[in-house]
C-alpha cells in the first residue's frame, strides 16, 4: 500500500520484473479487505496513508487469524527510531526507509523475508 502513484508504479514494475504478482491500493480499508481475500505472500505497507495509517493496518493484520502470519514489510519515509521500534513491536518483518533503499534492495529484503 502506497499513496504516491509514481512510487507505486516504480515498485510495481520492479516487483513484476522479478516475477512477483502485485496487488495495489492506496486506501487502508481496501488493503485489509485485499489481505483477507487474497492472502498475499507478503505485504509492503507505507505508514502514512489516507483514511487509516499503516501502523493501525499492521496492528489489525496481526490481530486477525486469517492474516496474522502474512509478513509485512513497512516501507515508509518515517525515519525516526521510535517509528521503527513501533513497527517492529506491532509485528513488522522489516522496516525500511524509502530514501535509504533502492527498489533492488527492497526486493532483496522481500526475498530474504520470504525465504525465512
Amino acid at each position: 500500500m502506497e499513496d504516491d502513484q509514481a512510487i507505486s508504479d516504480m515498485y510495481k514494475l520492479s516487483l513484476e520484473e522479478n516475477g512477483f504478482e502485485v496487488l495495489l491500493t492506496e486506501k487502508g480499508s481496501e488493503a485489509l479487505a485485499i489481505a483477507q481475500e487474497q492472502k498475499p505472500a507478503i505485504i509492503l505497507l507505507d505508514v502514512i496513508l489516507p483514511e487509516v495509517d499503516g501502523f493501525s493496518i499492521l496492528q489489525t493484520l496481526k490481530a486477525q487469524t486469517e492474516t496474522k502470519k502474512i509478513p509485512v514489510l513497512l516501507l515508509t519515509n518515517l525515519s525516526q527510531e521510535s517509528d521503527q521500534e513501533k513497527g517492529k513491536e506491532l509485528g513488522a518483518a522489516a522496516y525500511l526507509v524509502k530514501s535509504q533503499h533502492t527498489p533492488s534492495e527492497v526486493i532483496s529484503e522481500i526475498k530474504t523475508i520470504l525465504s525465512e
